[in-house]
């Protein structure tokens, strides 16, 4: 059956459907995502909620959809663009087909797609709302413009592990992949849902803070930084992708969004640091506007090195280290999980101080 991928810029794909045809058309951002591998955690990642992906490597879905890499219950994407899904699947792990789990929780799936001049499109004009329809339709797409951290969060504390290291897991969006990188590391975790006040936190006695990753704009999380400050000025904290941007608009830098963001996993990242380049998994829209940290305290570390935007941080005086990329590597390669190494370092070198800052 013919579906099509409209975009606002007036461009119209036409495909085949994968999955069911969504009975009203399925509105969302679109974007990109550039691994050969991954799809699964992709799909199941809380930063891509509400977003139409466009997986650009051109066979998706041959080795199946298995019981242990989901990066949560259940997928957040709005749609999904292929050239070519596999309808079966091939590897001992797998349950189900790429096609079948889609079904499962109602995501069309588009395929036959010339995901090459789609992702042509999206890099030359930005990304944009489009659309997913059995119909074509002459009609701009707008989107519902809501903040949606509120929608992936946890809605009460959570435990994990029971390590010597507590860690309260500010929760964005997060990935379970980033708890389980915690707790590999010796550490109990405790996921707080985003909007846990300061006092609160203070009451579980943490020895550090992780500000997780997840979804959307970070100024439209404008109430939160006041808690993300005093966080950041009373615990070894750690940033990551929407916890990084978090943490530096707290501080008073200024963040903006990228034309086309970065999603996918052969990002070259710079550590100022060590001189060591690294390739890592990324994705994001926003990035942290360099010329804004001026008088922050930021020192920059990390640095994208194909387009030299800020990939990371460390902080003159806070105990405080934050990370653009995903450095739990899921999906993609493992060459930055130093920085979760470095994190525990911080935080039983702190010995379980509470400490303030002026």
């Amino acid at each position: 059956m013919k579906g099509y991928l409209q975009l606002n810029s007036g461009d119209c794909f036409q495909g085949q459907w994968l999955t069911s045809a969504p009975v009203d058309g399925i509105k969302g951002e679109i974007v990109f995502f550039t691994g050969m591998t991954g799809y699964q955690e992709v799909l199941t990642d809380p930063s891509y909620k509400d977003q139409i992906i466009v997986f650009t490597y051109p066979l998706i879905g041959n080795y199946g959809i298995n019981e242990v890499n989901f990066e949560s219950k259940k997928p957040h994407v709005a749609g999904v663009i292929v050239y070519e899904a596999k309808q079966t699947a091939f590897h001992y792990e797998s349950q189900y087909s790429l096609t079948e789990y889609l079904e499962k929780w109602g995501i069309p799936m588009l395929g036959s797609i010339d995901t090459r001049a789609v992702v042509k499109k999206i890099r030359s004009k930005g990304t944009m709302p489009a659309v997913l329809t059995s119909e074509k339709t002459e009609q701009s797409i707008t989107l519902l413009e809501d903040q949606k951290v509120s929608k992936v969060t946890v809605f009460k504390p959570e435990s994990y592990g029971n390590g010597s290291q507590h860690i309260v897991l500010m929760d964005f969006g997060t990935k379970k992949s980033i708890v389980k990188s915690l707790v590999k590391r010796g550490c109990t975790v405790t996921v707080v849902p985003y909007n846990t006040p300061f006092e609160e936190v203070k009451k579980i006695k943490p020895d550090g803070i992780l500000l997780s990753n997840g979804p959307g704009d970070p100024k439209d999380l404008e109430t939160v930084l006041p808690t993300v400050k005093k966080l950041i000025t009373h615990y070894p904290t750690l940033g990551i992708c929407l916890g990084h941007q978090l943490a530096a608009l707290a501080l008073g830098a200024n963040t903006k969004k990228l034309a086309f963001g970065h999603r996918g996993a052969n990002h070259p990242v710079v550590d100022s640091v060590t001189g060591k380049v690294f390739m890592s998994s990324q994705n994001h829209s926003y990035v942290v506007d360099t010329q804004s940290i001026k008088d922050t305290g930021l020192t920059l570390r990390f640095t994208n090195l194909h387009d030299q935007s800020v990939e990371g941080f460390d902080h003159e005086k806070f105990p405080l280290q934050t990370v653009q990329f995903h450095p739990e590597a899921n999906p993609g390669p493992a060459e930055s999980e130093y920085i979760f190494d470095e994190f525990i370092e911080t935080v039983k070198a702190n010995n379980g101080r509470v400490f303030a800052y002026a």
